[in-house]
């Protein structure tokens, strides 16, 4: 029999986390999650939102633990988990193009939401990621971002400056973003600054939206 993936973090940060995405997805139909990991938090989230459709993606190897997690659940709020990657290139973006949901004539998800992810992926798939925003997203939806984040190029606290250190030696291309530079992507795709939470253990909660033209 195979065991479900488990993340202690997911655990610890999931009602924080559900707190804010309560406050902004209350009037939403639909949700994309990227870099969905164990699929903790599709379960959680799914659960305490059942107005909300949850659709899960990850990286093609994570998806059998994320199925487990969701036929385990049973919900009838979250599809089956589908890939989707932070895709560099002459066209960067969010590759495959998924299924967009459509309501009132408009299509796309009403909100956007990854964590633990930017500081994870090398810059140049945060900017793929950002660059593939619009396409999946309705008019007036919302990117929210989970993580660690540096201001004016200082980290906020001992413990990222650790963190990020044991990041690169991990992973040269992985570190935690300056808040300035993910807030200019997010801009050069036509989204504005909502909110900026802070959050326990140093992270932050961002919130963009996607106004209408």
């Amino acid at each position: 029999m195979n065991t479900k993936p488990y993340a202690e973090s997911c655990d610890r940060n999931r009602e924080p986390i559900l707190a804010v995405l309560q406050r902004y997805l209350g009037g939403a139909g639909s949700a994309l999650e990227i870099g969905s990991g164990t699929g903790q938090h599709a379960v959680y989230f799914a659960r305490e939102m059942p107005w909300l459709r949850w659709q899960a993606s990850d990286h093609r190897d994570h998806l059998p633990g994320i199925r487990q997690w969701l036929e385990e659940a049973a919900l009838p709020n979250t599809p089956p988990a589908i890939e989707l990657q932070a895709v560099v290139g002459a066209s960067p973006g969010l590759q495959p193009l998924p299924m967009l949901p459509q309501a009132e004539g408009e299509t796309g998800f009403d909100a956007i939401f990854t964590a633990n992810t930017l500081h994870i992926m090398g810059w140049d798939n945060v900017q793929a990621l950002f660059a593939g925003l619009p396409a999946l997203m309705a008019p007036d939806a919302v990117f929210i971002a989970y993580g660690p984040f540096n201001y004016g190029g200082t980290f906020t606290s001992d413990s990222n400056q650790h963190f990020d250190g044991w990041l690169k030696a991990r992973d040269p291309r992985s570190g935690i973003r300056d808040f300035e530079a993910v807030d200019a992507l997010a801009h050069a795709q036509g989204l504005t600054l909502r909110d900026d939470v802070a959050m326990p253990a140093n992270n932050r909660m961002l919130i963009w939206q996607r106004l209408r033209a």
